[in-house]
């Protein structure tokens, strides 16, 4: 798999790659696909208290490591699959008000899977994976 460009933004990204040995984005051909993207301040690591702060800081990352990859932004973003620890009722509003606010998503509705786990790594209450087509 050596053809394949992997990408890792500055401070977690950089951590995780060196630590854990996993990247936070690929390109692959007109494609970009994104780690499981927590609410984590990309350079302290730590969360939110509030979820829907922790939700708005996981999209924000996956725009980030998106654009890091060569990306333009979420308008390129075709499907999203959503872990999250917390009762649906409570994690759709942040999700759903993300979903219809951001700017990326305005033109389009990205595919959408949403599961319930048990738990994430460390205190994360959501994770985003993303898939981007470049065109």
């Amino acid at each position: 798999m050596s053809s394949l460009q992997y990408f890792d933004y500055e401070g977690f990204g950089e951590r995780s790659k060196r630590d854990l040995n996993y990247s936070q984005a690929v390109r692959i051909d007109n494609r970009i696909e994104i780690s499981g993207q927590g609410g984590w301040d990309r350079i302290t690591e730590e969360y939110p208290k509030d979820l829907g702060d922790e939700v708005d800081q996981a999209f924000d990352n996956i725009e980030h490591a998106l654009k890091q990859a060569g990306g333009t932004g979420l308008d390129q973003v075709y499907k999203l699959r959503v872990y999250i620890t917390e009762s649906m009722e409570t994690s759709f509003e942040p999700l759903i008000r993300n979903l219809k606010g951001r700017a990326g998503f305005k033109n389009h509705g990205p595919l959408l899977t949403v599961v319930q786990v048990k738990g994430l790594y460390s205190v994360m209450r959501i994770e985003i994976e993303a898939e981007a087509f470049l065109g």
